[in-house]
Order: structure tokens, then C-alpha cells, then sequence
């Protein structure tokens, strides 16, 4: 049987989950569509869920239509939860972006739109709500065609229109085409596989409309894929199941998972790990069924792995592409009096577990802990979670900007550490990439110089921690960090050793940047559609300048519509400032759109005020033994006193620090 894991992508009130229950019971999967409203929808399975009438978390179920087995993910619409929505992208087959009539094309589908490309996922595309006031059926299909692609073919219209329009996508189809006046339906599944057009229906799911011609669409796309013998399985997603299990729900991508089997991975500190599963779990709804196996194309949970993320790679499966999609603030999580604060720190941990994003960070000097967040509505989920589940009861404070630095030229750094009886050197190169990139680790040095363990162990050292930038104190990012050298000592170095040596040299690299002007603080930018009244035009122009925007031309007639780039930091509650000056007939929509210069850096330097050399836990100098004693060198004079020397002769090609490096399979 020909199978797909199809996915439902939206922007918020889009009625994606309608859509859902509709198409659920449209194939006699359950007796009857729930109703959201109602809150008794199939997938909303969780109580926040169905209080709030919006997707938080991802669910499954499963639909046989015309011979193909659907396998449906719901994915969360509101903006706050697009990060759950990203994740679950890489483990489908095809998705189907659902758009309200009503509300045309959001900032939100946009992104979504993007994300799907990026990973190369076919999509369809269901305009719902068609029963309610909207510009019409041409003027929606235009705005998919200018917004999206031009490649979006209206199946609603006559036959021989609609395989035109598909066939003028490839040239071997329009060929095909031209020649006899059809296209074979295996063209068809392969141009939509690749991306060559998108199809386009039109209905109201609450109504039922539309819904058995949708069903068709997707059948008729999917594909007969063959999946490789070696097993691969992506982890999309952690969650916890009512009575407190971790489940881990799996693409299955090759090969056949089965109860019981022992599966190994490295952790994202590059320690090797094996557990055995111990259930597979096929879920419907809020309830599943145990199996012993499941083959290639299909998802399911499973339990028993408690090392695993949302992103892992398993078996002989790719590493997947980091989240493009993150938190842009800061939240201090205010526990109530006489809290346990490890207990706390424990719990958030936990569902960080779940939110890789979170990025716990318990503050030693501060005694706060701090998460980050996408925004108020994730905090409400972060609230409710601690209290249902870990009977904790918080509050946050106010939420800070996230800034990020990076480097704009290559700069050597080294670290020693040697007091009496220990010893570890390491030299690295630390470089810029381009922007999103994040960090990057890997080794050039040659094992002839270094032992492949000794190098293993400082690129886990490297990657265990985020390492702080010497201008704000903010996390590095978009750099790569190469070990060129190191030195160890027959019987003084120990483990702990290299690490020390290890987060000094990132470090006294960063601080030479600083001194030659090569170190660049970066902020949050949105990307933002601001939409006014034609009167108002001028007051959205001259606010959208004070907050240091970067915007096109807008576009006017009735209603002004204004594109762009805005720091995060100048938007603040400006969403409400423009219901006010626009009498609610004006609206703001917002999306991350990446890290970029800080607008204002010397202003926010000058503000926090921080002193790279009196942070202790994060020092750039070293630490030489004389005369029988440890004594700290300062990181000016450090290289005039290192041990280690690069030859660039013998620097081996660059090698990531990757699963295979780690393994015991690794090459020398």
C-alpha cells in the first residue's frame, strides 16, 4: 500500500484542525468531526489544548483513502509554538498548508512556506473557509501566486486548464502534454514530489466542502517510494504521556524498528550511548495501539529512550538541518516562596527535554534561572505545564532581548592550563560563517601530533557549553571553531585538564578579536507586515523609521500595506499602538527573521557594561607552572609563553566534529 506522512501547517484560526476532524471523518476514521469550539476535537488532545481552542502540541492519527494510507500530523498554528511546527516539517512526506479564505495569506504562512522549502517538502495548499466574506476566488488565487509561488495550479478549474498549468512547469511534461493531451498519472505524483507545482483546492472544512476532493488530491499525489534495508530514524519530537512516560516519536526512514531493539546514538556532547526500546506505540488521537514493529515511511512513539531529542538522527539517517525558527527573549522564571530551586531547575529541565529551545540557564552568581521563550502565550503553556505536572507554581519577570556575537575575521586562540601536577594546551582557530549557521566544531590537527582521543575529548569540551562573547557576555554564534594544536602530558593530564585549556583558548581567540575590532554584537530582527488605513500611511512611515526598520515600498489603496525587517528590540508593544491610532482598523503581524548587526551595539555595550576580564568564569588568561607552582598569565602574553606551534604543512583537511568522528570507526 502507497503511504505519506501528511502534514497540516497554518497560521492561527486558519481551522486547520477543522480540517483534521473533517478529513478524519470523511474517510470513517471516527463517526464524527469534534468541534473545536467545543472543544472536543480528535487531535487537540491535550486540557490547555482545548481550554485555548489552538494546536500546542503535535498529534497523530491515521486515514486509508482510495488504496493510500494517510498517516496526519496537526501541527501547532500559533506563531508562539512555530518551533513544534518546524521540528515535526522534517519528518514529512508531503504538507498541506491550510489558508482561512477570510484571512488570505499571513506573515505566518510565509514563514511556514519557507521552512517547507528548506526542507524540500511537496506541498498542497487547502484555501478553507470559503463559506465566509472574503476578496474571491481569483483574487485569493492571485495572491497565492504573488505571495508564494507561481507555480500554485487552481484544481478547481477545468481539466484540461489545470494539467496545462502543471505540464508548462517541466519541459519533459509539457512534452508529454503537448504529445497526447494528458498527463499519466505517475507524471504527476513526480512533478509534485519535486516540487514543480503545488496543487491548490478550495471548501470550508466545517462544512464538509471540498473535503472528499482534497482527499482525492492527496492520494493521487502520493507517491510508491522504496525505502533502504538499513535501518534510519529521525526523533521529531519528546513528549510525556499521562502517567509521566518519555515518549520519542520516530520517522521511520529505513529499515524496520522493532520492540526491544537496542539502538546507539551520540549525545549532543559527542558521549556515546545504547538503550533498548520498549514499546511502539501507534497513536490515534489521544489513544495508540502497542505493536512490535513498524516498517519504513510510517511514525509512531516509542519509550524507552531517554538520551534522544527532537533532531536526532538514528540508525544510518542524515543529521537533520538546525532550527531556523527561535527565541528571541529572555524570561526570568520567578518561583513562588519556599520552592525547591534544584527541584525547579530539575523540572524545566525536564521540559526542555521536549522544547530543546528553552535553553535552561541557571545563573550561579544570580541565583536565577532563566528560559527563553517565543512569547506570552508560551509562557502561559510553561506556567500551566509546571503546575499540573510538577505542582509548581511561577511567575516571569520581563522579557530581555537575546543578543548573540560573533567574529568578522579568522582569529588563533590558545588556552594552557598547568598548575602543580596537571597539564593541557590547545591551540584553535575560531572563524566566521555566514549568518544562521550557528557553531560549528572540528579538528585539523594530526593525530601524529595529538592522540585522536586527546582531540575527541577537547571537541567535547568545545561543544558541551555555549561559549560568551567578550563584548556583551552573549552567546557566539555563526563561527566555527577549529582545533589546530594541543599538547598533553605523559602522566599530568587529566580529563578536566583539556577542558579548562580548552574554554581559555576560545576565549583569548575572542579577546584577540576584540583588540583588532574583529568582534560584531547581533540582535533579533522580525520580519513584519504592517497594514493601515491609507490616512494613516504617513504616521506607520515616520514610526517605522524611529524604530530603524528596513522596509519596500508600500503598496495602497484603501489600505496601506507596509513589508520589512524591524529589531526586535524597537517593536515592544507597538501591535497595540497601531489598534489605537488606527481605531482597530489597522494590524501588525510579526515573524522571526534571523540574527543581524545590532542596530544601536554601541548603546547596548555602554548599557551593560561588561568586562570580559572580570568574568572569572569565562577567563581568557592561562594558568603556566614556574618553579614548582601554578601562576596566571594574562591573555595578551599567553602566546609568547605557549608550548604549541602550528604548521600549517602538516594541518591535516578539516575534519567535523560529527557521529562518525566520535565513533570508534573514526579515521586517524
Amino acid at each position: 500500500m502507497r503511504q505519506a506522512v501528511v502534514g497540516l501547517l497554518a497560521h492561527v484560526d486558519a481551522g486547520k484542525t477543522t480540517l483534521a476532524e473533517a478529513m478524519l471523518a470523511a474517510s470513517g476514521a471516527i463517526r464524527a468531526a469534534g468541534r473545536v469550539d467545543d472543544g472536543a476535537s480528535h487531535l487537540d488532545t491535550n486540557s490547555m489544548e482545548r481550554e485555548r481552542g489552538i494546536t500546542i502540541f503535535s498529534s497523530q492519527a491515521s486515514i486509508d483513502w482510495n488504496g493510500v494510507h494517510l498517516m496526519l500530523v496537526d501541527t501547532p498554528g500559533h506563531v508562539d509554538f512555530s518551533a513544534e511546527a518546524e521540528r515535526t516539517i522534517a519528518a514529512l512526506d508531503m504538507a498541506l498548508v491550510v489558508i482561512g479564505a477570510n484571512d488570505g495569506v499571513q506573515g505566518h504562512t510565509e514563514v511556514l512556506w519557507d521552512l517547507l522549502e528548506r526542507q524540500g517538502v511537496p506541498t498542497l495548499v487547502f484555501i478553507n473557509k470559503c463559506d465566509l466574506e472574503n476578496p474571491g476566488h481569483d483574487a485569493l488565487l492571485t495572491e497565492l501566486k504573488d505571495r508564494l509561488s507561481p507555480n500554485c495550479v487552481d484544481m478547481s478549474a477545468d481539466k484540461a486548464t489545470a494539467l496545462e498549468d502543471m505540464a508548462s512547469t517541466d519541459e519533459a511534461a509539457l512534452e508529454e502534454y503537448l504529445e497526447t493531451g494528458a498527463l499519466a498519472s505517475d507524471t504527476i505524483s513526480q512533478l509534485f514530489s519535486h516540487r514543480s507545482f503545488f496543487p491548490v483546492l478550495f471548501g470550508a472544512a466545517l462544512r464538509n466542502d471540498g473535503i472528499a476532493d482534497l482527499l482525492d488530491m492527496v492520494a493521487n499525489v502520493t507517491p510508491d517510494r522504496v525505502y533502504p534495508h538499513e535501518f534510519a530514524a529521525l526523533v521529531y519530537r519528546v513528549s510525556r504521556s499521562d502517567k509521566g512516560e518519555r515518549l520519542s516519536w520516530l520517522k521511520i526512514l529505513g529499515g524496520t524498528l522493532q520492540a526491544k531493539m537496542q539502538l546507539e546514538g551520540v549525545d549532543g556532547r559527542g558521549e556515546s550511548w545504547a538503550e533498548k526500546i520498549n514499546e511502539v506505540r501507534l497513536y490515534q488521537g489521544a489513544n495508540y495501539t502497542t505493536v512490535q514493529e513498524v516498517k519504513a515511511g510510517q511514525i509512531c512513539a516509542v519509550t524507552g529512550l531517554t538520551h534522544v531529542m527532537p533532531g536526532t538522527s538514528l540508525g544510518a539517517a542524515p543529521r537533520v538541518m538546525p532550527p531556523r525558527l527561535a527565541p528571541v527573549l529572555s524570561y526570568q522564571v520567578i518561583p513562588a516562596p519556599n520552592t525547591d530551586i534544584s527541584a525547579l531547575v530539575r523540572a524545566l529541565r525536564e521540559l526542555a527535554d521536549e522544547d530543546p529551545l528553552l535553553a535552561v540557564n541557571w545563573q550561579e552568581q544570580l541565583q536565577e534561572v532563566h528560559v527563553q521563550l517565543m512569547g506570552e502565550v508560551q509562557q502561559d503553556v510553561v506556567r500551566e505545564l509546571l503546575h499540573d505536572r510538577y505542582g509548581m507554581d511561577v511567575s516571569f519577570g520581563a522579557g530581555g532581548i537575546l543578543y548573540k556575537e560573533t567574529v568578522t575575521t579568522p582569529v588563533e586562540g590558545v588556552g594552557h592550563f598547568e598548575p602543580l601536577r596537571h597539564y593541557a594546551e590547545v591551540r584553535l582557530l575560531v572563524e566566521p560563517l555566514p549568518c544562521g549557521s550557528g557553531v560549528e566544531f572540528g579538528t585539523r590537527c594530526s593525530t601524529d601530533d595529538l592522540d585522536l582521543n586527546w582531540q575527541r575529548l577537547i571537541l567535547t569540551n568545545a561543544m558541551e557549553r555555549d561559549h560568551l562573547g567578550v563584548l556583551v557576555g552573549a552567546p557566539l554564534t555563526d563561527v566555527r571553531i577549529t582545533l589546530l594544536a594541543g599538547r598533553a602530558h605523559v602522566k599530568h593530564t587529566e580529563g578536566g585538564d583539556f577542558r579548562q585549556a580548552t574554554y581559555r583558548a576560545v576565549r583569548q581567540a575572542l579577546m584577540n578579536a576584540r583588540e583588532q575590532g574583529a568582534c560584531m554584537l547581533l540582535e533579533p530582527w522580525y520580519q513584519f507586515c504592517l497594514v493601515v488605513p491609507a490616512d494613516r500611511l504617513g504616521r506607520a512611515l515616520a514610526d517605522l523609521q524611529r524604530m530603524a526598520a528596513e522596509f519596500s515600498a508600500p503598496t495602497a489603496d484603501e489600505t496601506a500595506r507596509i513589508t520589512g525587517v524591524v529589531p526586535a528590540s524597537e517593536v515592544g508593544e507597538y501591535a497595540l499602538e497601531v489598534a489605537r491610532y488606527t481605531a482597530g482598523r489597522g494590524r501588525l503581524s510579526l515573524e522571526f527573521a534571523g540574527y543581524r548587526t545590532c542596530h544601536n551595539a554601541e548603546d547596548v555595550m555602554t548599557e551593560i557594561a561588561y568586562n570580559p576580564e572580570a568574568d572569572l568564569s569565562n577567563t581568557p588568561d592561562s594558568v603556566f607552572c614556574s618553579h614548582g607552582a601554578g601562576h596566571t598569565v594574562k591573555w595578551r602574553d599567553v602566546p609568547e609563553h605557549a608550548h604549541t606551534q602550528v604548521n600549517k604543512a602538516q594541518l591535516r583537511p578539516y575534519v567535523p566534529a560529527d557521529a562518525a568522528f566520535f565513533s570508534n570507526t573514526a579515521k586517524r
